[in-house]
């Protein structure tokens, strides 16, 4: 029967799946099939390698979102990741020069297209890891991103790293400290600088010990002259004690005692080490603000915070441990983890923030509020900082419950008293420097801030946004300049506060 002249066909290719759609025009029906082409493969569009002792993180950057499995190896070490919708191009091969020889988990990497749609990539690992493997959903310049982060299966401890760089003695922690046994056995490596060199610590526990344990020892030579009583002869070796005495839990305290007593000639203040966080802002995935000529936040603010650790530790008593020293990310609450791991006495962090106009200029110090910003430009750059998880990429399910709660409702009231009085001590030295942004504290919800037992501020070193304020933080001199002015902040603090003995604090 022949086919109604109203309807017309389109004949269907040869292996296609038919869509019929059927059109009404002019009461002329028009019947036609198309075929279905076929899913477009993903593609990546580039692929970064952020290699750290805390983590080596490897970033695929791509189009869509993508399946991924993944397995590890033993004997040798290696860990699987098979990547579905995807064909091997260009950039992902790329991959495997962007290993570097200094990595600390990442020997060398294989990629391959394992089967059609399928790319494997090998990591052959120099150590057993623990990996995490997550997505992140398009955020700020980035588009879907891949995630590999390495991490070891014994985490760093910021501890032991300080102990093996001989910046750090067992001696310094209050009596009970859990987490000591673990970087016990490291004390000998400290060939160190003389507050943690081993040699020098006896002498200055080694007085209180011997004024101690002699009144308990004294009836001991009384009846030294029978044979029989040459066993309880036996403590007369305990004066040698001062030598492991710096293990124990216990002269720090005594030794804190005698420093009150003594009033030491300084005016009766507590002397001893002193430990600051500095806080480099952003990092790795994060490059933070952006200026005019393409200079990094990131890359300035580590620039300046390795030339303030120089600074600081000239000073007596004190020492600086950095919550990044490289091209890294570092989530927001392990920076405030890490601080509270050394039980600094201070938390200084670093930036170098833009704003919308570039007219806006000027150096500023805040801390934090629990009672909300006290101008709007403070609360703007507060919810742009805190951003910083979200394009820095934060592993959410993995997320340490324990790190999260620290960034809650723990802050006091006398940790905002004291971060208010450092403050303003290194805001003052800033203004003999630079030009203020303004000139008194301000005060916004900065995650970064909320260590509830440290003094905690937050420095924008200038605009990189203002052309002109660009050009000075990639000067040398500039930099030394502002290192210098905190440097001279901190100490008018701890001149007018100084820190009790720690196994003082509560």
């Amino acid at each position: 029967m022949p086919q109604p002249p109203y309807i017309r066909t389109k004949p269907l290719m040869p292996g296609a799946v038919s869509r019929r759609t059927i059109l009404k025009a002019g009461g002329t029906l028009l019947l036609s099939v198309f075929p279905v082409l076929p899913a477009a493969a993903a593609q990546i569009l580039a692929v970064r390698v952020w290699p750290a002792a805390d983590y080596t993180r490897v970033t695929l950057e791509n189009d869509s979102d993508l399946k991924v499995t993944h397995f590890t190896v033993p004997d040798p070490q290696r860990l699987v990741v098979d990547i579905e919708g995807l064909e091997l191009n260009p950039t992902l091969k790329s991959l495997v020069a962007k290993i570097q020889s200094g990595d600390p988990y990442i020997k060398q990497v294989r990629v391959g297209q394992n089967r059609p749609k399928v790319v494997r990539l090998v990591f052959d690992l120099k150590e057993e890891i623990k990996p995490q493997v997550f997505t992140l959903a398009p955020v700020g310049n980035y588009k879907h991103r891949l995630i590999f982060d390495l991490y070891p299966v014994k985490a760093v401890d910021p501890i032991a790293a300080m102990i093996e760089k001989g910046e750090w003695s067992r001696a310094d922690a209050p009596p009970g400290n859990p987490e000591l046994p673990t970087p016990a056995p490291k004390p000998p490596l400290t060939a160190t600088p003389p507050p943690a060199a081993t040699p020098a610590l006896p002498a200055v526990v080694t007085p209180p010990v011997v004024v101690v344990v002699p009144p308990a020892q004294q009836p001991a030579p009384l009846p030294p002259a029978g044979p029989v009583l040459a066993q309880p002869a036996a403590p007369a070796p305990k004066p040698e004690l001062p030598e492991p005495a710096p293990i124990r839990p216990d002269p720090p305290r005594v030794a804190a005692q005698k420093a009150e007593k003594d009033k030491n000639d300084k005016g009766g203040k507590v002397v001893r080490m002193m430990t600051i966080a500095l806080d480099p802002g952003h990092g790795g995935e994060d490059p933070g603000a952006i200026g005019a000529s393409g200079t990094r936040e990131k890359d300035i603010v580590l620039a300046i915070a390795k030339r303030l650790k120089f600074k600081l530790e000239e000073q007596p008593n004190m020492r600086v441990m950095l919550t990044r020293d490289g091209d890294y990310f570092v989530p927001l609450g392990v920076r405030v983890d890490k601080a509270r791991k050394v039980q600094a006495d201070l938390f200084v962090s670093i930036h170098a923030d833009a704003f919308m106009l570039p007219t806006a200029r000027g150096s500023s110090v805040f801390v934090l509020s629990e009672k909300g910003a006290t101008s709007t430009a403070a609360r703007w750059l507060a919810n742009k900082e805190n951003l910083a998880d979200a394009i820095g990429g934060v592993n959410i399910q993995s997320h340490d419950k324990q790190i999260a709660s620290v960034l809650l409702d723990l802050s006091t009231t006398a940790q905002i008293n004291d971060s208010m009085k450092l403050g303003k001590a290194v805001l003052g030295e800033i203004s003999g420097i630079a030009k203020l942004h303004k000139g008194s504290v301000e005060q916004a919800g900065f995650a970064v801030l909320k260590a509830p037992d440290i003094p905690s501020i937050l420095i924008e070193t200038a605009f990189i946004s203002n052309p002109e304020e660009e050009a000075k933080l990639r000067d040398n001199g500039y930099q030394d300049q502002i290192a210098a002015a905190i440097t001279k902040g901190i100490k008018r603090y701890f001149a007018a506060n100084p820190p009790l003995a720690k196994g003082r604090q509560t």
